[in-house]
Formats: C-alpha cells, sequence, structure tokens
C-alpha cells in the first residue's frame, strides 16, 4: 500500500516514514501542503496523514481543498497529526473531512493500527484478516498461511504458513483486498514503491511470478491479464 505522509519537520518526518516502511508500507514524504497537492494531482495514493501544523497552508485547509478537488486521490483516507489538543481542532478537521487524527507524541503501534483500520474501512473490509480460498493474510500480525480442512474434532483446520518477502508480501496484500476483481500492472508498481526505491515492470512480474509458484500448491492461481495486470483465481475443487 502507498501513503503520502505531509510532514515539515524532518525529524518526525524521518522516524514516521522509517516506522511505516519497516511495517511493509511505500512511504513518499512531502514537507507542505502545497507540494501535497502539486504530487496528488498526478500520482494516487491509498492513504494520507497529514500534520496540521504545517507552513503556508496548513494541514486543515490541505484536507479541505483534497476533499473538494476532482484528482483520483480525493476520495482516499486521511489522518491527521497535530500537537493542538484542543477539541475545537479535533473537530474542524474530522468535520473537513478527515477520517482519524493522533495528537502528538503518539506511539508507532497505535499509528499502525490506525491506518490499518482506515485502509480496511477504505476496502469495505471488516477484517484485519484477508483471505481468499485458503489463502489467510493477517495484516496485523503479519502472517501469512494456507488454512487446511478441519479434521478429528477441530474447529478449523491448520494454518500452514507460507514464507513470504516484503515485496512478495505487497502484492499478496494488494491481489487479497481487490479480489476477485484484477488489479492492475500499474497499481501494483505503486504499491511497491515511492520514490526513493524505483523498480521496473518487469521486477513486477519477478515477484508475481515467485508469489505465484508459493501460492499454486495450495489451490490458488494468480492469473495474467494480458495488457491489464493478474488477479487471484481458485484452481477447480479449490474452497
Amino acid at each position: 500500500m502507498r501513503l503520502l505522509l505531509v510532514e515539515d519537520d524532518v525529524m518526525v518526518a524521518s522516524g514516521i516514514k522509517l516506522g511505516l516502511s519497516d511495517a511493509g508500507y511505500a512511504v513518499d514524504w512531502v514537507g507542505s501542503a502545497e507540494r501535497a497537492l502539486e504530487v496528488l494531482a498526478e500520482e494516487s495514493f491509498d492513504l494520507a496523514v497529514i500534520d496540521i501544523g504545517l507552513p503556508g497552508m496548513d494541514g486543515l485547509e490541505l484536507t479541505r481543498r483534497l476533499r473538494g478537488s476532482d484528482m483520483e486521490s480525493a476520495a482516499m483516507p486521511v489522518l491527521i497529526l497535530t500537537a493542538r489538543d484542543a477539541l475545537q481542532d479535533r473537530v474542524q478537521g474530522l468535520d473537513l473531512g478527515a477520517d482519524d487524527y493522533m495528537v502528538k507524541p503518539f506511539e508507532l503501534p497505535e499509528l499502525l493500527a490506525r491506518l490499518r483500520a482506515l485502509l480496511r474501512r477504505s476496502q469495505a473490509a471488516t477484517s484485519a484478516v484477508l483471505s481468499f480460498g485458503p489463502i489467510e493474510l493477517d495484516t496485523a500480525g503479519r502472517r501469512v498461511g494456507a488454512r487446511q480442512p478441519a479434521h478429528d474434532g477441530e474447529s478449523e483446520g491448520r494454518l500452514l504458513p507460507i514464507e513470504l518477502g516484503p515485496r512478495e508480501w505487497t502484492v499478496l496484500e494488494y491481489l487479497l483486498i481487490h479480489a476477485p476483481k484484477p488489479a492492475s500492472k500499474d497499481k501494483l508498481l505503486q504499491a511497491l514503491t515511492g520514490w526513493d526505491r524505483e523498480i521496473t515492470p518487469n521486477a513486477v512480474e519477478v515477484y508475481v511470478s515467485r508469489l505465484r509458484g508459493k501460492l499454486e500448491p495450495y489451490g490458488v492461481a494468480l492469473r495474467s491479464i494480458r495488457g491489464f495486470g493478474y488477479r487471484l483465481e481458485l484452481a477447480p475443487g479449490t474452497s
């Protein structure tokens, strides 16, 4: 998933970006609302983390303009960060279109949990566990595996772990969120990398190929759609 961080404090931004990147997100950072609007007009993101106390245009005005625009990212989830603990500031941010807020200082695990909740809500998902057939991906616990049929009085079958690299995880998460609809190659490319790390479309095919080999033993196929992207499909007899 690709996130945009709008924060003018370099040290704070560096810490947040490192934490989000370590959690598997592709994170791009800008230091002003004006630059954020330029970026959002050209590129798409899955979520934005916006500080209220920005120089020039503040984060509240940025949120208002974003929600009133016709940009592709206009409806994406927004979490605002604020050092202001006044009720009026929080209420104003939510009224202007923010989906959630956090007051500085905050703990990274709570930020990650709030981001996961916002992303699930935006994709109409109610659980931290994404599934397709026997495949289950726990976005909170960072576990993925294949659920086996229950037997001998078990309430549920055993989950066989599947080892994935960070980018294989990102590809699978994106495909599961959009399943059974196909995911475009361009969107997968954006989900895999931000400005700091460039990968080619051919590299996407490499990660897809690796992931395909790990899913096929469990009856889940990763089908290529010529000229568009990829889609998860169940092999006959797989449930």
